[in-house]
């Protein structure tokens, strides 16, 4: 039997979970604002039954990009109601102009705020439930790690700072060299012969096994893990649970071991999906270049007034297959920024002017770029292009660093949605590790994802 009996949800379940009540609670008020007033704007009948559902799809739309299915905001009352009142008003907005699918709009005003304050009021009590009670300790997954003593640290830091609810309460110290540190209090040390009495006491969800040394799993403590197995207990290597935590491929942990990651995304190759990806990156491309020119007179005084240079600049970059090309922006950095040699661009450059500060922020600068997707140096979805300096640097440390050049470079992507710019080589590894994640699960649901992620980074202003 099973000794593990209590609650926990893992982060897709808990992703489902709100996803799923949502709908059922605004379906749910829907169906009562129907039943408690007498206006045709809430009818529920065989011809309109789908706009219930239409209204559902769009506070998923919004909600994504408003963040209220990121874990970290859903599980903060504060920043909860920022993005429901966010996510909610462009919904109920939206399905109100939205012409033949919506209804028509109401004479009497009374009507749309009782429809508005309606939908508001339930998804945010839902939503500080959650916070309460179901983002709660009550609630945390209790992990025990097997691992060297002087990883403990890192991996602990590494996996709860993504997922709250996951709380590693103890390791195994598997290093067979070293000595038992009484005075070592990150997490609680538990002696190898004790393992399967904890994890029956402790209500253990997950045994994580992280050890790159094998002499250190002695035969006793297999026979414990074995048992714990066949009795239900989970047990993962820790590469695993990384990837489905943090959205990333764990380099710096499996260094030569590189090949197990193979094959990646079918989607690379998949002439059907790269076909569909080229034909929406000339819509896009096309439509770009169509707003650029909006801004450009704006953009030119700007430049005029706080730049001091040529309104655009290029610089080359490494493309697919190593292939290097000319990548065009607006201006954002004062000339000659680059005098003594290439360096990485950092928080608070003071290279970047304060009109380039705000082109940054808003994503402005990157317009041009429009032009390298037309011309097929670039994608709008993909690793962003590195320069060939930082890629021969970077390559030294890391060797397979230019397996990210296997498809083409892109304007937003994975590691940008995700982590801000590179400001040193370390800070690259880690932009590596979503944008190999990225190649790997390469999707329409991730490019998706990817495309939810940007438009929020451009709403709130979050650009580097």
């Amino acid at each position: 039997m099973r000794s593990n009996n209590k609650m926990h949800f893992e982060i897709s379940e808990r992703k489902i979970l709100l996803f799923s009540i949502d709908s059922i609670f605004v379906l749910l008020g829907l169906y009562f604002l129907n039943t408690l007033f007498d206006y045709q704007y809430f009818a529920f009948d065989n011809n309109t039954i789908y706009r219930p559902f239409i209204f559902v799809g769009y506070l998923y739309i919004f909600g994504t990009i408003f963040e209220m299915y990121n874990l970290q905001v859903a599980s903060n009352q504060f920043q909860i109601l920022r993005s429901v009142v966010l996510a909610v008003s462009t919904t109920v907005l939206v399905y109100l102009l939205t012409p033949v699918l919506s209804p028509e709009l109401p004479k009497q005003r009374l009507i749309i705020l009782i429809f508005y304050f309606t939908i508001l009021l339930i998804v945010l009590l839902w939503r500080f439930f959650y916070a309460l009670f179901l983002a709660s300790h009550r609630f945390y997954q209790n992990v025990i790690l097997i691992c060297d003593q002087d990883q403990v640290e890192e991996l602990v830091l590494g996996l709860e700072n993504v997922d709250p609810n996951y709380k590693i309460i103890g390791f195994v110290n598997s290093d067979s060299a070293s000595v038992q540190n009484t005075d070592f209090h990150y997490v609680r040390e538990i002696k190898k012969s004790e393992l399967e009495s904890f994890v029956v006491q402790n209500h253990i969800s997950e045994i994580v096994i992280a050890s790159r040394k094998t002499d250190g799993i002695t035969a006793d403590l297999y026979q414990q893990l074995l048992h714990l197995l066949e009795s239900g207990n989970v047990i993962r290597e820790y590469t695993q649970v990384y990837e489905n935590k943090t959205h990333r491929i764990p380099v710096h942990y499996i260094e030569k071991d590189f090949y197990r990651f193979f094959p990646f995304s079918r989607s690379n190759n998949n002439k059907l999906y790269l076909f569909f990806i080229r034909f929406l990156e000339l819509v896009f491309s096309l439509s770009g270049l169509l707003i650029c020119t909006v801004f450009i007179p704006f953009i030119f005084i700007g430049n005029l007034l706080g730049n001091k240079g040529g309104l655009f600049y290029t610089q080359q970059r490494v493309g697919k297959n190593g292939k290097i090309f000319k990548i065009y922006k607006f201006r954002s950095m004062i000339e000659a920024s680059e005098t003594h040699g290439a360096v990485f661009a950092v928080s608070n450059d003071k290279r970047v002017t304060p009109f380039g500060k705000f082109m940054r922020k808003s994503r402005i600068d990157e317009l041009p770029q429009f032009v390298n997707i037309l011309k097929g140096d670039m994608g709008v979805i993909g690793p962003r292009p590195e320069r060939p300096f930082f890629v021969e640097e970077i390559a030294k440390i890391m060797p397979f660093y230019e397996t990210r050049h296997v498809i083409k470079p892109g304007l937003t992507g994975w590691a940008q949605v995700n982590y801000s710019y590179g400001e040193s080589i370390d800070e690259s590894l880690i932009k590596l590790q979503y944008d190999l994640y990225y190649i790997k699960h390469r999707s329409i649901f991730l490019d998706l994802s990817i495309t939810f992620k940007t438009i929020t980074t451009v709403l709130f202003y979050r650009g580097q």
